[in-house]
C-alpha cells in the first residue's frame, strides 16, 4: 500500500499539473514515438528469409505507450502507460504477436478491468521500463520505487510485488542476472525518499536475499548500475529529484543538478554501505552500462554509453547533447575515474553477450542515435572494445532499430556464434518488424525478418525469453 507521504506527493504533482498551462505539440507523442490506441493478438505472420529453428520463446518488448495525455506540453516520454510487445517463435515458425497494456491500477480502472493482486509500491503505479524472465516468469519492472508486475506468457498481468517477497519495496528497471550464482542485482531508488538507496538482491526462486541501505544526497536518479565477480558499481550522477519541476507542473520530477557531485561507488558484493570506495568522475550523466569486470590488479573496468548532461532542458524527455561510448576503469589506488573514449558517435542502449556479464568480454552493440534529427535512419553497431574497430549493419532506408538482444546459438558457443534480434521500425511506412541477423556476420543480410500486423512504437528495452525460462 501507497503511504500517506507518497499520496501527498502525487497529489501535489497532479495540482501542478493542473496549473500547468495546456499546449499541444510533443515529439514524444509523434511519428515513431505516437502510441498505439488497441491491444492486438495475430497468428498471421509474413516472413522473409528462415527463422532459426532454435529460436522457441518470446522477443518481448517494453516501452511507453500512453492511454491519455491530458497536456502534451508537460508529458514526459518517461511517464507513459506500459506496454509489452512480443514475438512467440518456435521450431522455424512464428506462431504469434500480441500487444497488452501492462495491468497496473491506472491502466486497469481507465481501461474497466478488475484490479489485480499484489503489493503496491510507490506514488506513480506506471511501469514501462524493461520486461524480464526470472524465476520461470517473466517480470515487467521500471524504477523509481514502483512495484515490478509479474505477467503470464500470453502477456497478461498477474500481479504486483517485490517478486515473491512478503512487503513491497522499490526495485530498478536494470537488475543485472548473474550467470554463476542465478540472482538478480539491482541498485533501486524512491523517489519519495531522497536520502537512501538501495541494494537488492533476487535469488534464483524470487526471494530477497539480500537488502543493504545506501545513504546519498539530493535523490539522485540511478536508472542502471553494473556487478562484477565481486563488486557492484553504483553510478550516483548529477541528475536529481527537482521538487521545484515538480511545483511548476512537469510530469518528470528529475533535472541536471551542478550542485550534485558526480561520483562512482563501488560496493563489495557481500559489503554494506561503510564498505563502498567512491570515486570521483567528471559531472555527466549514464542510462546504461554494458559488461563490467575485475582486473587481476584490483582495477574494475566497465563499458558505459555517455551523456554529457541529461534533463537540463527540455521537460519531454531525453536531449540531445554530446553522446560518447567510453570504458571507465576505477583504479585500485586512487580516487578518480580513468576515461577512455572509444567514439564520440551518437548511440545508446548498449547490450553484449550476457552469459559473460561481470567476465572478460569483447563485443559491445548499440544502435545509433540522433536526437536532432530522430526521424533519420540508424544503423545497430558493433564495437570491438578491445581494438576500438566498429562494424555496422544498416537495416535500410528510413529503417531504425530499438535495442537489439544477443542470443547464443549454443550454450559454450563463443561470443559471436549467435543471432541479434530486434524491433525495427520503418518511418516511410510506419511499421514494424523484428529482424534477425547472425552475430557473426553483422554486416551481411538478415537470415530473417518477421512483419508485424502493427506499429511498435521506440520504446525502451526487451529480452529474449526463452521456452525453459
Amino acid at each position: 500500500m501507497t503511504t500517506l507521504k507518497d499520496r501527498t506527493a502525487q497529489w501535489i504533482s497532479k495540482q501542478a499539473q493542473k496549473r500547468a498551462p495546456v499546449r499541444d505539440g510533443n515529439p514524444f507523442l509523434e511519428g515513431q514515438f505516437a502510441p498505439v490506441t488497441t491491444e492486438t493478438t495475430s497468428t498471421e505472420l509474413e516472413v522473409i528469409g528462415a527463422i532459426p529453428e532454435a529460436l522457441n520463446g518470446v522477443l518481448a518488448r517494453i516501452g511507453s505507450n500512453p492511454i491519455e495525455v491530458p497536456n502534451p506540453a508537460t508529458y514526459h516520454w518517461f511517464i507513459g502507460d506500459g506496454m509489452v510487445h512480443g514475438l512467440r517463435l518456435s521450431d522455424g515458425k512464428a506462431l504469434w504477436y500480441r500487444n497488452r497494456w501492462v495491468g497496473t491500477d491506472k491502466v486497469n480502472e481507465t481501461l474497466g478491468r478488475p484490479l489485480i493482486p499484489g503489493q503496491r509500491h510507490g506514488i506513480n503505479g506506471t511501469v514501462n521500463t524493461n520486461i524480464i524472465g526470472h524465476g520461470g516468469r517473466l517480470w515487467a519492472l521500471v524504477e523509481a520505487g514502483a512495484s515490478p508486475v509479474e505477467m503470464n506468457i500470453e502477456l497478461d498481468s498477474i500481479k504486483h510485488g517485490l517478486f515473491d517477497h512478503q512487503r513491497p519495496g522499490p526495485f530498478s528497471a536494470h537488475p543485472h542476472f548473474d550467470p554463476h550464482t542465478g540472482e538478480l542485482h539491482a541498485i533501486c531508488y524512491n523517489a519519495t525518499q531522497p536520502n537512501e538507496i538501495v541494494y537488492q538482491v533476487i535469488d534464483r526462486q524470487c526471494r530477497l536475499a539480500r537488502s543493504v541501505r545506501i545513504p546519498v544526497k539530493h535523490g539522485p536518479m540511478i536508472h542502471d548500475c553494473a556487478i562484477t565477480r565481486s563488486q557492484v558499481l553504483i553510478l550516483d550522477l548529477p541528475v536529481t529529484f527537482s521538487l521545484r519541476s515538480v511545483m511548476q507542473g512537469a510530469t518528470f520530477p528529475y533535472r541536471w543538478n551542478p550542485r550534485h557531485n558526480a561520483r562512482v561507488g563501488l560496493l563489495p558484493r557481500n559489503g554494506d554501505a561503510d564498505n563502498i570506495r567512491w570515486l570521483n568522475v567528471e559531472p555527466c550523466y549514464v542510462f546504461h552500462t554494458g559488461n563490467a569486470r575485475d582486473l587481476d590488479n584490483g582495477d574494475v573496468v566497465v563499458d558505459v554509453v555517455v551523456h554529457g548532461r541529461m534533463f537540463d532542458r527540455s521537460i519531454q524527455g531525453p536531449e540531445a547533447q554530446k553522446v560518447t561510448l567510453e570504458q571507465w576503469t576505477l583504479p585500485a589506488q586512487g580516487d578518480t575515474v580513468q576515461r577512455r573514449v572509444i567514439t564520440d558517435r551518437p548511440q545508446e542502449f548498449p547490450r553484449y553477450d550476457e552469459r559473460l556479464t561481470g567476465a572478460d568480454s569483447r563485443y559491445s552493440y548499440t544502435v545509433g542515435s540522433d536526437l536532432d534529427d530522430p526521424r533519420s535512419a540508424q544503423p545497430l553497431l558493433r564495437h570491438d572494445m578491445a581494438s576500438g574497430a566498429c562494424q555496422q549493419h544498416f537495416y535500410g532506408d528510413h529503417k531504425i532499430s530499438g535495442e537489439a538482444v544477443f542470443v547464443p546459438r549454443h550454450a559454450q558457443g563463443d561470443e559471436t556464434d549467435g543471432w541479434l534480434l530486434s524491433y525495427v521500425y520503418d518511418l516511410a511506412n510506419d511499421s514494424s518488424e523484428v529482424v534477425i541477423l547472425n552475430a557473426d556476420d553483422i554486416e551481411g543480410e538478415a537470415q530473417a525478418v518477421i512483419k508485424l500486423p502493427v506499429r511498435v512504437p521506440m520504446g525502451f528495452h526487451g529480452n529474449w525469453v526463452a521456452a525453459e525460462q
